[in-house]
């Protein structure tokens, strides 16, 4: 999709629709007070007889705007003007994007750059803008014999009332044209079905990003006979019950202009389909386990964002990937499996397969001496516990990371919330047989899963952060959302900022 940038008079933009915001109180932002007198009030009109409530979300199509040189105008409501902020910017962009992505038009022009929202520039509008744009026309029907018909919107214009901006939204343009079309890449990945995303699947995703990147991509898969040389056994232990072979997945950006800058690690697990193994799952909403690789999409779709992007800085991605199923050599409660590190694990449910794969992959990171370490899972389901869909939930065994953590996560808006990682809570995964077992109990789950990666994280700095909140929805949507995307390319453009200003 196309995002170019237009300082233009709104009311000579041709376009076929233009898309215009508007508060419930106050007076009109000016590229809607322009529209309004050359269309002789059409808007105030609309407004005062109560043909249009600005309400947050609400939106109304005109087909047919005198004075306008657009084909259609789209008003959409902003709520009242105290309470705007991020979140309710990107309602109001998701509601008008979406019915855009329903209407026969292949361009349109948009006048959010205007919206003033507490401590936000042009730049962070415009990026917000392109990826609402492109979560909308989001369409997955590689599986439809009739599909969907594909939203026909190919280019978005963002008007912009001062030129000075004009540069500043071109830049943020790109960046969310970028981190969109990741976010995108994510949502096919963990849409799949488990019988076509295998571990081998995603390793041929990974050699076709490489391939693609013209050189500045450079991947290493692992298979079985790999990881047994290795010493993995933990992972492989996971994959034991499964026809599936496991593969760990190894893709290396270089973007600083020293090749020995000590880079930032992404590890992502990828249970392509997850049964639980031994310790089976209910059959209720197994089919929702074939998203228990969203961790691994997400650092597909970040690895994508920054290829686009090329931030001046160093990044590892690891994923861990393996098919968990029952089968007579499938690992069984009780047993003892050595890890990478060389401690052993008693694995006394199956179904806490998620840290069996990443611990290995955390050991196998410290051979990059990295600057920071983060994995990404969908590990527990106390998350979702005590964070709901709404927060992805964040541990991690140094507070300045989960500091940039965060705020990354509040300027993406795609944000996490900081858990307790205290020493106290490591008893509970104690062994009689094992230096540690592979669970916790019920209590505190999600801090239990961390304490248990923290044992293979204490030669770097560490952050996770489990996504089994936010990693997809369930219902009538059902879908990955691409989540935490946003979030872990705006942490890698941070980390770029700060190497420039230290330099």
């Amino acid at each position: 999709m196309e995002f170019p940038v237009q300082t233009a008079n709104p009311a000579k933009v041709e376009t076929a629709c233009l898309v215009v915001p508007v508060f419930k109180d106050g007076d009109l932002l000016p590229a809607a007070a322009k529209l309004d007198d050359a269309s002789e009030r059409l808007i105030g009109q609309l407004i005062e007889r109560g043909d249009f409530t600005a309400g947050l979300g609400n939106v109304q199509l005109i087909p047919f705007a005198p004075g306008l040189n657009a084909e259609r105008l789209m008003l959409v409501g902003l709520g009242e003007r105290d309470k705007c902020n991020e979140g309710n910017f990107r309602k109001a962009l998701d509601a008008a994007f979406d019915a855009l992505a329903g209407l026969p038009v292949g361009d349109a022009a948009v006048a959010m750059i205007d919206v003033p929202v507490p401590n936000r520039d042009s730049q962070w509008k415009a990026r917000m803008t392109a990826e609402a744009s492109l979560r909308a026309v989001y369409r997955f029907t590689e599986f439809k014999s009739e599909p969907t018909p594909a939203a026909k919107l190919e280019r978005v214009t963002l008007l912009v009332s001062e030129s000075d901006d004009a540069e500043h939204a071109k830049e943020g343009a790109r960046i969310g044209a970028a981190v969109g079309e990741g976010i995108n890449y994510t949502r096919t990945l963990g849409n799949l079905p488990g019988n076509v995303c295998t571990p081998r699947y995603l390793a041929e995703q990974a050699e076709q990003l490489g391939k693609a990147s013209e050189g500045k991509l450079e991947v290493d898969i692992l298979d079985e006979a790999a990881l047994e040389e290795l010493g993995a056994r933990t992972l492989l232990s996971v994959g034991r019950g499964s026809e599936e072979p496991s593969r760990l997945i190894v893709m290396r950006y270089q973007g600083a202009s020293d090749p020995d800058e000590a880079p930032h690690v992404l590890i992502g697990k990828g249970i392509t389909f997850d049964t639980g193994g031994i310790s089976l799952k209910p059959g209720a909403e197994m089919d929702e386990m074939k998203f228990d690789m969203c961790g691994a999409a997400s650092v597909f779709g970040t690895v994508k964002a920054a290829l686009a992007i090329q931030p001046r800085i160093n990044l590892v991605a690891v994923v861990a990937a393996a098919e968990n199923m029952p089968d007579g050599r499938a690992t069984k409660p009780g047993d003892i499996i050595k890890t990478l590190k060389g401690l052993t694990v008693e694995v006394l449910n199956t179904d806490a397969e998620g840290r069996l794969v990443l611990c290995d992959a955390l050991t196998y990171s410290e051979r990059f001496e990295p600057a920071s370490v983060i994995d990404i899972a969908t590990l527990t389901g106390a998350a979702i516990i005590a964070l709901g869909h709404h927060a992805t939930g964040l541990l991690s065994n140094d507070d300045d990371l989960a500091l940039d953590i965060l705020e990354a996560g509040e300027t993406a808006w795609d944000r996490a919330w900081h858990l307790p990682l205290w020493e106290e809570y490591q008893q509970q995964l104690e062994s009689n047989f094992a230096d540690l077992a592979n669970i916790g109990g019920r209590p505190a789950g999600t801090i239990t899963a961390a304490c248990f990666l923290s044992r293979f994280a204490d030669k770097f700095p560490w952050a996770h952060l489990d996504i089994a909140g936010t990693a997809w929805q369930s219902g009538k949507q059902k879908g990955a959302t691409g989540r935490p995307v946003g979030l872990l390319t705006q942490y890698l453009l941070d980390r770029e900022a700060d190497a420039q200003v230290e330099k």
